[in-house]
């Protein structure tokens, strides 16, 4: 059975974080909320999490998983930049953005697009998640949790415990959560290409 944490949406207690990172640390797949909408999430090390996420978003390997990253230093050390990119990326995060970019040696090969190495980041604007990843201490493998047929991302923690309460291992619950998909922006070929549009303005990339 999947644990349940009510954590309050602004100031989350520090115990309740303590113990969602020693889950993750244990190899934990959990489902948490963004400025989004809910997330799937596992360690960076976790060698199952990822194949865990397909298999429950039925996926196959060409998925782009984001990077959930503390701040823009962490996303740094994850993706190639250019001048460019970098300052665009800057000014929009943190915020609900995801950016494809080409991956550097730190990032996992079997978390990377298989054939363009490349791979999600984005910095959420979301208290629950900042403080989590700062005790963390490093970024979280992620994809949203929409599962399969469905029309829209899943948004309520106590339904998400109640549906998956025998495929995740936790559900952090911090009130109510965004209903829209980030807006994602490839920019793995040297420039910013809008793939989907949803809760951040597109307007800053076109």
């Amino acid at each position: 059975m999947a644990r349940y944490f009510d954590v309050h949406p602004v100031d989350p207690q520090p115990r309740s974080i303590a113990q969602v990172v020693a889950l993750l640390r244990d190899d934990a797949l959990i489902a948490y909320p963004t400025d989004s909408c809910y997330a799937l999430g596992c360690q960076l090390d976790n060698l199952t999490g990822a194949d865990r996420i397909r298999r429950l978003r039925n996926l196959d390997d060409r998925h782009h998983f984001t990077l959930v990253c503390a701040d823009f230093a962490q996303l740094g050390q994850l993706v190639h930049l250019d001048n460019k990119a970098f300052r665009a990326i800057k000014a929009a995060t943190p915020g609900p953005y995801t950016f494809i970019l080409p991956a550097t040696r730190e990032v996992p090969r079997r978390l990377a697009h298989p054939k363009k190495r490349t791979v999600g980041v984005r910095i959420p604007d979301h208290s629950f998640v900042r403080a989590l990843l700062r005790q963390l201490g490093e970024p979280l493998v992620s994809s949203t949790l929409m599962l399969p047929e469905a029309e829209e991302p899943m948004t309520d923690g106590w339904q998400i415990k109640e549906d998956l309460d025998h495929e995740i291992d936790a559900v952090v619950d911090a009130g109510e959560c965004g209903k829209e998909l980030t807006t994602v922006v490839d920019w793995s070929e040297g420039y910013p290409d809008v793939v989907r549009v949803g809760m951040g303005n597109p307007a800053l990339f076109t």
